[in-house]
């Protein structure tokens, strides 16, 4: 089975063994912490988390719970009025 990451219509291929996917992952959010560092970088804990995803069901969990929030904050509230042109 291929394993990858969907970031809206881009979809990033992930190595076929589950142990690479999980060290790389862990990695990524260790070395993520120390972004305060020059080359390294904060950015590198969500990647890192959405890597484990892929294997872990409790980071898994939190990925989709994460998804459905954003989804629901980015959504239209209902009974709100469209933006209307000044004319």
């Amino acid at each position: 089975m291929a394993h990858k990451l969907r970031f809206g219509d881009r979809h990033v291929h992930l190595p076929g063994s589950r142990l690479l996917r999980i060290t790389i992952g862990v990695l990524l959010i260790v070395f993520g912490c120390l972004g305060f560092l020059p080359v390294l970088g904060f950015w590198m804990i969500p990647l890192g988390i959405l890597i484990l995803s892929v294997d872990i069901p409790i980071v898994r969990r939190w990925r989709r719970r994460f998804v459905v929030w954003w989804n629901r904050r980015r959504a239209p509230k209902e009974g709100a009025k469209p933006d209307q042109a000044a004319g």
